[in-house]
């Protein structure tokens, strides 16, 4: 009688071990199918001093903005003046000769387009 009772014991402690964990798997899945609900956000208080930061962190972008704009602009035109005195230099050589300002202003205007490609990119 004594291995009846364990064994009905051990049997029930498994069903409820079994039950529990189907129970939390259905639970699981029930949960699944809901949306999600993010939780409700306090609103925000602006006041005068953050309206007034917030212009101005605008005005800054802005200004930086067209201070780029007008350094890509100078830069190009240098680009420009470059490039038309290295034909020219290029006219004026041979097969032979081959100058060492040749060189040097298509260096210069490597490293020039460099800048200006990094200033279009921006900030």
């Amino acid at each position: 009688m004594k291995h009846i009772a364990s064994f009905s014991h051990r049997l029930l402690v498994r069903v409820l071990v079994i039950a529990s964990l189907a129970g939390a798997a259905l639970y699981g899945l029930a949960q699944q199918g809901r949306p999600t609900v993010p939780p409700p956000q306090q609103p925000t208080v602006t006041t005068p001093s953050d309206i007034w930061e917030e212009q101005q962190h605008k005005e800054m972008e802005k200004r930086a903005n067209l201070q780029r704009q007008a350094d890509i602009k100078k830069d190009t035109e240098k680009l420009l003046e470059l490039a038309t005195e290295l034909k020219q230099s290029v006219d004026k050589s041979n097969e032979n000769t081959l100058s060492l300002d040749v060189i040097k202003k298509a260096e210069q205007i490597e490293k020039l387009a460099k800048q200006v490609k990094e200033k279009m990119k921006g900030p």
